[in-house]
């Protein structure tokens, strides 16, 4: 079994087995099926065995895995009382080239093909114990083994048995959510606290009313919270973000930020704020793809995000050709549904409204420019609107569209404030959709009776 495996690691070489442990450090969920299915001695490296070995033993103790920062700390521990100079030095080698951030292309390859190949190499070793119990007449034990070894390495969960697991529906989930910061939206009948863990959040506008800003604001009311954020635009420069951070958490104008480094600096001293990210692609040319990549880099370097902003998912690259804009806008959508989930992090993105949005009082889901099929996606999808008249006063709209959290269907009157990138909602009652298209007809009512009884006053 042994040649076997040196065989089959020895034709794709080192770098192909750097890569797998690259997969165990960077993907919790595919670590966890591999502990059942590998050994360290699979590697024929033998630095890449140590670092298997320490991994997987602390994983078999606290049942969780240590991040890279901590496994560097244990392997650090655990050499000072080894005379392997040898050893020593590849191990510090190897985590050091994982650590400049390599490239992830070809990650997802590997997972599967070691994967695959681990899983038959659980079948054949069974197969070889099955021909010992066979000949002993131990058949029962034979079954057994051949069940646990076709089981092993698949998701360990079968499904929620209604009634054996009834009691799993009376234990009240922690959505831990990421709070938006306005206060009005956070509330309990609404987001429950904010956006949750593994959901998909939209604002979606017309152009040039503020989605971008609202999506900062959300990043920076995070970053309050002790939050870590990692903020992808696809527009602006990074700088050009970094600044309307800037503005947004100290309250000076996006204008005179560079002209306030010392406040702005001396402000922070002040914040018990996370760690935020802020990457730079060009327009269209990132997928969710290269943001997964991205995201397992900065697990190198120890970083893990409590929220993800995209700016914005309408200008991604699908990741498949398909015949309609639509169909693909869809699939980067339900892309970035399975991110978040995949990760357990709340994702904020934006979305384009149509031309017709652009005209209304209020941005509906059948506003979504191209594809209805994004709001079926998404667990909460807020809209912004003001009219061309109303921007230089800065009042606006904010519409609870879809929100599977809570309620929706509601208004807010709100003040955004584009020089810094703030929104608020202003002291005035909430109405619903209802509430406001009967307001707005009680309007059209009263004006037209005011135009009437001019027209008759001069006759």
């Amino acid at each position: 079994m042994q040649d076997e495996r040196e065989s089959y690691f020895g034709q794709y070489g080192r770098p192909f087995q750097e890569r797998v442990f690259l997969g165990l450090i960077t993907d919790n969920t595919w670590a966890t099926q591999m502990t059942e299915v590998m050994r360290p001695d699979f590697f024929d490296l033998r630095y890449l065995a140590y670092l298997t070995d320490k991994y997987f033993k602390y994983f078999e103790k606290y049942k969780t895995f240590p991040t890279l920062p901590l496994l560097i700390s244990i392997v650090k521990d655990d050499l000072r009382e080894t005379n392997n100079a040898v050893l020593k030095e590849q191990v510090v080698e190897y985590l050091s080239r994982m650590r400049t951030l390599p490239d992830m292309g070809d990650l997802a390859y590997v997972k599967e093909k070691s994967l695959d190949f681990c899983r038959k190499q659980a079948m054949r070793e069974a197969l070889e114990k099955s021909v010992e119990l066979i000949g002993t007449d131990q058949y029962d034990a034979v079954v057994d083994l051949m069940k646990k070894a076709v089981s092993v390495g698949i998701a360990a969960s079968v499904g929620h048995d209604f009634f054996e697991d009834a009691d799993a529906r009376f234990v009240k989930i922690n959505r831990a959510p990421c709070p938006t910061g306005i206060a009005q939206l956070d509330e309990k009948t609404i987001l429950n606290g904010g956006l949750g863990r593994g959901e998909l959040g939209v604002i979606t506008a017309p152009t040039g009313v503020g989605k971008s800003h609202y999506l900062v604001l959300m990043g920076a009311n995070a970053l309050k919270v002790g939050k870590n954020v990692v903020h992808y635009t696809l527009e602006l420069t990074e700088t050009a973000v970094g600044i309307r951070y800037d503005s947004c958490l100290t309250g000076i104008q996006s204008s005179e930020i560079q002209d306030s480094k010392e406040q702005v600096l001396d402000a922070y001293k002040e914040m018990p704020l996370g760690r935020l990210i802020i990457k730079e692609y060009p327009t269209g040319s990132a997928s969710v793809a290269t943001i997964r990549n991205h995201l397992e880099k900065l697990a190198l370097r120890g970083f893990i995000p409590s929220l993800i902003i995209i700016d914005y998912a309408d200008i991604m690259r699908s990741s498949r050709e398909m015949d309609a804009l639509r169909l693909e806008l869809k699939l980067v959508y339900e892309d970035l549904r399975n991110l978040a989930m995949e990760k357990n992090i709340p994702i904020w993105t934006a979305s384009q409204s149509n031309k017709e949005g652009s005209g209304s009082d209020i941005v509906g889901l059948e506003n979504m420019s191209e594809s209805y099929g994004k709001a079926m996606v998404a667990d909460v999808v807020i809209s912004l609107s003001r009219k061309p008249a109303e921007k230089a006063t800065g009042m606006g709209r904010l519409f609870v569209a879809k929100n599977r959290a809570g309620r929706d269907g509601l208004i807010f009157p709100v003040h955004i404030d584009t020089s810094r990138s703030t929104i608020r909602i202003l002291d005035e009652d909430t109405l619903t959709l209802q509430e406001s298209l009967a307001q707005d007809e009680n309007t059209r009512k009263k004006l037209m009776k005011e135009k009437w009884q001019q027209v008759m006053g001069s006759k």
